[in-house]
């Protein structure tokens, strides 16, 4: 619309042009080279603008015939580059992809058509890194460097080739190098804070901290806690060689967070030592109140050294009393219940803990509890018992690993303040019998005994079998004869016999009720008569091994007859 009212402008312009023209006649004459050209006014104008049209005309073509060579090598470059970002862009796209093979061949396409681009130099290094070709990359990385645009790029990844190849020193001078080149490069702070970290150069670390959080490359908060775990880790280290600056130190880190608590267990135990127990006394009730824990407890009860067991009970209870049911304080004051002999006291603590599923070291309090009241091994033993399959405790985890004592910085990844006091994975059950389980049944055998004696107790079936066989009347002497003969009256019993052998074997065991109470008596001599081991022998057998039982019935034919019972 708007290219429409300029079209129609120009053209009222030129109409009242010509209108103007029209309106004042006069003629215009041109002398040159012995001619002389008269016309009007306004074909002169006409003319004049013809001309002018007429040369532009020529100009442009001129410049045209002229441009053609340049115009040639333009496209052919133009062509060139498209296909060079064409290469790179699937090359990109392989590398996305995870095919080496088709990221390589487009990395050298797009370096014949692209030359030294920085895409294509990044295509190339990171095909080569794809295809494990570290020297190919480094190279790619190393020409980055030439120029401007790309430098920080091959710092990165020279920084990276230098990790993977655990050059340690090379990848600390590349960090450096970044950093210098570009103050506000993210990877390049964090990995100085790293190498900082893991050297121990606390006062470097909180400088690389300071520079990331006015750099607005950390959270405040996260930077504080930062600052106060290098000062823990700052007053750790020099406790025993600077105590003044460790105490120092311990206190601005708990400041900085109050609930750091190797720091305030620190500053505490430090503040005690030098006598000003009042100052360690509030600086340990403010952290408790923050995050209960066992140090925190421990350095509570010694803040006074040479106190006694009751003192001791008195703050504990003082202790329990900041942060009621919670498990810590419960246990701190079990604890000194128990060295104080106040056992009722502990054991009433220890009721809730209890209900609630034993811990392992409840079970351990526990244990010490019984063996210094009542001096119970059995209890004892049974409270240890369970302990070994009672859930875990919090401790300090960090990436996988429980350690019993705080560390500033991971060892396994290097992380700074990855250590959280939490309670550990639980293991994998066992199918192994329970530990307590097995010793109460070592405790009290006689119910195992009896219950196996009743389940064995076939009696009526057993003279069912044996009153078949009636023609033996004396026992046999030799194994082999029985053997020979028992088969042959179950062969006999199928086809059902005359009913006489029947009334027989019924009197026989009418008339010999004996047998029965021989067997009841003999079933416990079973278990006496072996001395050696007494629990493991509870077999369902019909008399002992060395009881030849009553004549009547064999040990072998018993024997094959209960088979052929279960069988």
């Amino acid at each position: 619309m708007v290219r429409v009212l300029l079209y129609l402008a120009v053209f009222a312009c030129l109409a009242v042009g010509a209108v103007w023209l029209a309106d004042r006649p006069g003629e215009v004459s041109v002398l040159w080279q012995g001619y002389r050209i008269e016309t009007s006014v306004a074909i002169g104008a006409i003319g004049v603008v013809v001309l002018a049209l007429l040369a532009m005309l020529a100009w442009g073509l001129l410049r045209f015939v002229l441009g053609l060579p340049s115009a040639f090598s333009f496209a052919s470059r133009s062509r060139r580059r498209a296909r060079g970002f064409e290469a790179v862009s699937r090359g990109m796209v392989a590398i996305g992809a995870g095919d080496p093979v088709a990221a390589g061949r487009h990395a050298v396409d797009a370096r014949r058509f692209a030359g030294d681009e920085p895409l294509t130099l990044l295509l190339e290094a990171q095909a080569a890194q794809l295809s494990g070709d570290r020297g190919r990359a480094e190279a790619a990385f190393k020409t980055m460097l030439d120029k401007p645009e790309t430098r920080v790029l091959g710092l990165r990844g020279l920084f990276v080739e230098a990790k993977r190849r655990g050059d340690m020193a090379a990848a600390r001078a590349f960090a450096d190098d970044a950093v210098r080149r570009s103050p506000s490069l993210a990877w390049a702070n964090d990995a100085l804070l790293d190498f900082h970290t893991s050297s121990g150069d606390w006062q470097a670390a909180r400088t690389a901290v300071e520079r990331r959080a006015a750099l607005r490359l950390a959270e405040k908060a996260e930077a504080k806690r930062q600052r106060a775990v290098l000062l823990a880790a700052e007053a750790l280290e020099a406790r025993g060689s600077e105590p003044e600056k460790a105490l120092a130190a311990a206190l601005e880190a708990v400041k900085l967070a109050p609930g750091l608590t190797p720091a305030a267990a620190l500053a505490g135990r430090m503040l005690a030592e030098r006598g000003d127990v009042r100052k360690a006394v509030k600086l340990l009730e403010a952290a408790w109140k923050e995050v209960s824990h066992p140090d925190l407890a421990a350095a509570y009860l010694d803040v006074r050294p040479g106190d006694s067991a009751q003192d001791r009970l008195a703050r504990a209870t003082t202790l329990a009393k900041l942060r009621p049911s919670d498990p810590e304080g419960v246990l701190a004051l079990a604890g000194a219940a128990i060295h104080a002999r106040d056992f009722a006291k502990a054991r009433e603590t220890l009721k809730p803990l209890l209900a609630g599923g034993a811990s392992v070291r409840v079970c351990l309090l526990m244990a010490e509890l019984e063996e210094a009241e009542h001096g119970a091994a059995g209890r004892v033993r049974e409270w240890l018992s369970r302990a070994t399959r009672a859930p875990r405790d919090a401790a300090w985890v960090a990436d996988g690993l429980v350690s019993d004592s705080w560390m500033p910085v991971s060892p396994i990844s290097g992380r700074l303040d990855a250590f959280v006091w939490t309670v550990p994975p639980a293991t994998l059950g066992s199918h192994a019998p329970a530990l307590d389980d097995v010793l109460a049944d070592l405790d009290d055998s006689t119910p195992l005994i009896e219950a196996r004696a009743e389940a064995v107790e076939p009696e009526p079936a057993v003279t069912a079998v044996v009153a078949p066989p009636p023609p033996p009347a004396p026992p046999p002497p030799a194994a082999p004869a029985p053997v020979v003969e028992q088969p042959k009256p179950e062969a006999e019993a199928s086809p059902a016999p005359p009913a006489a052998p029947a009334p027989v074997a019924a009197p026989v065991a009418a008339s010999e009720p004996k047998p029965e109470p021989k067997k009841a008596v003999a079933e416990p001599a079973a278990v006496v008569v072996p001395d050696a081991r007494p629990k493991p022998v509870i077999f369902p057998v019909a008399h002992a091994p060395d009881d030849p039982g009553p004549d009547e019935v064999p040990p072998v034919e018993d024997k094959k007859g209960k088979f052929r019972l279960f069988g």
